[in-house]
């Protein structure tokens, strides 16, 4: 792994409040382990390996039911590591791929069968080198007929730029960490008023995840997330899903490792009521993720 990769944390605390029958850690990722699935050679990362096993201890660890594991960039477009984890899930986890316009219908029915449901768009310059507009509408066009969903990932300063594109598409479209909005801004400022005008539209969904990567502020409290997460809640209860982020990528650039558990510990300061937790953590992955079981 890089010389100044941060490993998970190795011993999270069990969290204090308990959550709901069936929640879903529904942003979480997998990586490696390296010598059974190599991680790409375009990364822009070498990470420690973080596998399914554990993985699927974290999420027994912190009272989790399911978990959704989106495709890891240091593993490129080779999804195989996702896939293998969701096919030793049993069915409790669902998966979000990585894909090229070149590939094969056949290969989308096995990562279908599979429990992928959705792919990923990542538009963050540091982490990945961004594809014209139609790169991704040729995706687009081979996935809509598994009725699968778009997860994108971008920064705050690109909603502006990219908005006509992103409202262009058609199918559900998640945002990964709310748009990485600056929490040392207001959470009623323009801004972030540009980001919840965004998800007015009924199609968009948001994570509201990963304070550890966007406060300016010491853990666990993570005080300057909490206002802009709690707004999405309140306003969007319908469309929101919450997740560890676990193994945490790249937190060599924060410099610290949060604590797993401290963080499921944060729910009830961004969904007070226990609807709202249950629309956060369990009605709204299930939805989205197990929509098609009988």
């Amino acid at each position: 792994m890089d010389a100044d990769w941060l490993p998970f944390h190795p011993n999270p605390k069990k969290p204090s409040f308990a959550l709901p029958a069936g929640a879903v850690d529904a942003h979480c990722h997998v990586f490696g382990p390296g010598a059974q699935f190599p991680y790409a050679p375009e990364r822009k990362y070498t990470p420690c390996d973080a596998g399914k096993d554990d993985l699927f201890k974290l999420r027994d660890h912190l009272g989790c039911a399911r978990n959704v594991i989106v495709q890891a960039t240091c593993h490129g477009a080779d999804n195989r590591a996702m896939v293998d984890a969701l096919l030793h899930s049993k069915g409790t986890a669902r998966g979000v791929a990585t894909i090229r316009p070149d590939i094969t219908e056949a290969e989308l029915t096995s990562m279908h069968d599979a429990g992928v449901r959705g792919v990923r768009f990542n538009f963050v310059k540091r982490l990945v080198d961004p594809k014209p507009d139609a790169h991704y509408r040729s995706i687009i066009d081979k996935i809509k007929v598994f009725g699968w969903h778009i997860v994108v990932y971008f920064e705050a300063a690109d909603l502006e730029e990219r908005w006509d594109f992103f409202t262009s598409l058609p199918t559900i479209v998640v945002v990964d960490h709310m748009g990485r909005p600056d929490v040392t801004k207001q959470p009623d400022g323009p801004e972030f008023g540009r980001f919840m005008s965004f998800m007015e539209r009924e199609n968009i969904w948001a994570k509201v995840t990963c304070p550890e990567r966007l406060s300016t502020m010491p853990p666990p409290a993570y005080v300057d997330f909490v206002p802009f997460a709690k707004a999405v809640v309140a306003r969007f209860p319908d469309r929101v899903l919450w997740g560890t982020d676990w193994p945490h990528p790249n937190l060599n650039m924060v410099g610290h490792m949060p604590d797993d558990g401290a963080l499921v510990d944060l729910i009830p300061d961004i969904a007070p009521t226990a609807e709202l937790q249950r629309k956060l953590l369990v009605d709204n992955p299930a939805r989205l993720y197990w929509g098609d079981e009988t």
